[in-house]
């Protein structure tokens, strides 16, 4: 992809018109034994979370996003949060080896979905462990949060693969939560956005703006100035609503219940929209 340059919302790689395209999975009949580490196990209802999965899909679609459905893995409890499968900058897949063994298994159709798109597909090598949600891209800076299923060596493939395609790859610290961006995301200007309370070293970002709620700090960007985020923040849907931005509510409680937010969903496949 040497011949690749960062291009307009409506445009592809090489100059083609084209549309967004995000990558979703459909959840797992076991949804309910997903994987829990910082919080209380409570009940997932299934249905509750099919019918939000539906609405999430839909407000990208509304929103001017194809979604490409990567073939299910109903065996894998974790795999609708599909971006820790993968984490892609500029033409290039990195196909991610969690820290959580049991998860490892959810990478084989990422990678097929990502190749069939055209995408140049590194993978990360053992003893190397990351997931896509400790990974957050603004501009050309690419944070990578370690400390819980990111290691060091996570840190330094990810590093060789995307450092010669123009990332500034920067180590965060996490340990109070699950992934880097359950802690924090970044709007559209690359302001970082976080609860104090879990972001941990807010010296690292170039320019940090505290939210009022833990999920109010998970956006996804869905181009322009529209945010999609969860229904669980409504005083930083305000927020943003004050800065300018149009945030998309969609409700998620029920991956909310298993520590997922909004970005675990879905893994865009336009970086000029990051």
């Amino acid at each position: 992809m040497g011949d690749a340059r960062r291009c307009g919302r409506d445009r592809c790689w090489k100059g083609a018109m084209t549309i967004p395209k995000a990558l979703v999975r459909r959840p797992s009949s076991r949804l309910a034994e997903g994987l829990v580490t910082h919080q209380e196990r409570v009940p997932v209802d299934q249905d509750v979370a099919m019918d939000q999965w539906n609405a999430y899909v839909a407000a990208m679609r509304q929103h001017g996003w194809h979604t490409v459905e990567v073939p299910s893995e109903d065996d894998c409890p974790d795999s609708v949060f599909v971006e820790d499968a993968v984490v892609v900058f500029r033409g290039a897949a990195l196909i991610c080896r969690s820290g959580a063994p049991e998860r490892r298994p959810e990478t084989a159709g990422v990678e097929q979905s990502v190749r069939a798109q055209g995408y140049a597909v590194h993978r990360l090598h053992a003893p190397a462990t990351l997931d896509g949600g400790d990974v957050l891209k603004t501009g050309e800076t690419v944070y990578v949060g370690q400390g819980g299923r990111t290691n060091a060596e996570g840190l330094r493939q990810l590093t060789t693969a995307f450092e010669p395609l123009g990332a500034r790859v920067v180590p965060v610290p996490v340990s109070k939560v699950l992934h880097l961006k359950s802690a924090v995301t970044a709007l559209p200007d690359g302001t970082v956005i976080g609860a104090p309370s879990l972001a941990e070293d807010v010296s690292l970002f170039r320019e940090f703006r505290p939210v009022p709620e833990d999920s109010g700090a998970h956006v996804v960007l869905l181009g322009g100035n529209r945010l999609l985020m969860a229904a669980s923040a409504p005083r930083s849907a305000e927020l943003f609503a004050g800065l300018g931005y149009e945030p998309v509510v969609v409700g998620i409680s029920e991956f909310e219940k298993l520590e997922g937010c909004v970005t675990c969903l879905s893994v865009r496949l336009r970086d000029a929209l990051r």
